[in-house]
């Protein structure tokens, strides 16, 4: 595995490669990996020639200096991960590489931006598309594959690459999750045990959501997800919303084409989110 810090040399070594013809696979990351990205890692493998893969903790897009500051950086642990996982190349510059004193950036992403996650945590998906769009510019992949977890972020990213006409291909990747259902994070890492335990209650919420998809309208399934969540202990619910997964509109009918079950809450200090998809 190749290591880059410099962004320049990262695009020269890959003009060499497409000059070879081969197709370029990019796993962007902040690191504290785990299953989840090495599972994406392995869906990159069989798509592409070549697997790109960075670590890079963005600032912009958080909005809570001290979230900032607590996120997991184990970066010896996780560069033996990606040489295990078979990555290519690992891209893994500093701040500095990556933005320009006093940079600025907006992009106008509508609804998209103002619900849910984005409603919550204002500016973060800016700070997100600011990254993803520096990280195209660099790689330029064929294909970026991104975790199904991050829904809204997938289908922001989309929105971004159809708006910006970038010729790369998205992938969205399958949860991965541990046997007792809890959806894979690199903030588990600060939950205690029975912070853990309690943190169940999300994936419980989504799966009896939809396994009595067919038999409830949408309404009692969110409003008994709801009372669920509102119920269990040590959970503090930030929202359980079931919405078109093509548009994030609520859902009003079965009909639509997909429909997505999405939910955050906070368990102890730590937030979690996680979604299923009904239909």
């Amino acid at each position: 595995m190749k290591i880059f810090t410099s962004k320049s040399a990262l695009s020269e070594f890959l003009n060499e490669l497409r000059e070879q013809e081969k197709s370029i696979g990019f796993v962007p990351t902040m690191g504290a990996l785990h299953e989840g990205h090495l599972s994406l890692i392995d869906i990159a493998r069989r798509q592409s020639d070549v697997v790109v893969c960075s670590i890079f903790v963005n600032p912009t897009q958080f909005n809570d200096p001290a979230d900032l500051e607590k996120y997991p950086r184990p970066v010896d642990a996780d560069i033996e991960k990606l040489r295990g996982a078979d990555v290519d190349i690992l891209f893994l510059p500093s701040v500095e590489e990556m933005y320009e004193p006093g940079e600025s950036w907006h992009l106008d992403l509508g609804y998209l931006e103002n619900v849910l996650e984005g409603k919550i945590r204002p500016g973060h998906y800016q700070g997100v598309t600011q990254v993803v769009k520096k990280f195209f510019d660099i790689v330029k992949p064929d294909v970026a594959f991104f975790g199904q977890k991050d829904f809204q972020q997938v289908l922001i990213l989309r929105s971004m690459v159809k708006m910006l006409n970038i010729p790369v291909k998205l992938v969205m990747c399958p949860i991965k999750r541990e046997e007792d259902g809890l959806a894979l994070s690199s903030r588990n890492i600060h939950l205690s045990s029975s912070e853990r335990h309690n943190a169940l209650a999300l994936s419980a919420s989504l799966n009896n959501a939809r396994d009595h998809f067919s038999v409830k309208s949408l309404d009692e399934l969110k409003s008994e997800a709801i009372a669920f969540l509102s119920a269990s202990e040590g959970v503090e619910l930030d929202y359980f919303e079931i919405y078109d997964a093509e548009t994030l509109q609520p859902a009003t009918s079965k009909d639509v084409g997909s429909i997505v079950a999405l939910v955050a809450a906070k368990v102890g200090e730590t937030r979690l989110i996680d979604n299923i998809l009904l239909k």
